[in-house]
């Protein structure tokens, strides 16, 4: 039994410092520049940009290959925040400023045909096949994802209600100097 226990012992060691030894020869070295743009996007996940999430984005952006004006969740404010650390111009011609939306399945329309149920990647939509379904509003982080995919174009986007728990200070802006000659 002894003999047991001391020779699984020997080869969990062995297997262990193999293992760790593979780690640090083995390991890839990742971008910082990457990770600090990564850490600057919401983290949504939404798949709004093109890419499938945030990481891919931020890779893509690291390398040269995308333009910063893709992040629609993260507004006005990442864009010029990533333009000013990538040293990029923003162009924001194409870009369309909205508050924070969720979506909106209007009943009467809805034939149960799960598809939005599928595209949603944070499980705000509940439902079954053939039954109406319906929204999660605190869920729903405004992708519009489903409202794409929709048939019958049921779903609508809607801005959140200004409330209590919802309601920001607006930042204060600077004071205008007006120069005296």
């Amino acid at each position: 039994m002894l003999i047991a226990v001391g020779s699984l012992t020997v080869m969990g060691v062995a297997l262990g410092g193999i293992l760790g030894a593979a780690a640090r020869f083995l390991a890839v070295e990742e971008n910082p520049l990457e990770e600090e743009l990564k850490a600057m996007l919401p983290g949504s996940q939404c798949g709004q940009c093109g890419y499938v999430g945030c990481g891919q984005y931020a890779a893509a952006l690291a390398k040269g290959e995308a333009p910063v004006t893709l992040c629609t969740p993260g507004g006005k404010t990442v864009i010029e925040t990533l333009a000013k650390k990538l040293g990029v111009t923003a162009d924001f011609s194409e870009h369309e400023e909205k508050g924070p939306e969720y979506a909106v399945i209007i009943e009467d329309l809805c034939i149960g045909c799960t598809r939005c149920i599928k595209e949603c990647s944070v499980d705000a939509i509940m439902g079954a096949n053939k039954l109406m379904h319906s929204v999660i509003a605190e869920a729903c982080h405004g992708c519009a994802k489903c409202v794409k995919v929709c048939p019958t174009d049921a779903i609508v986007m809607r801005p959140i209600p200004e409330t209590l728990g919802t309601w920001h200070w607006p930042k204060p802006e600077a004071p205008h100097q007006h120069v005296v000659h």
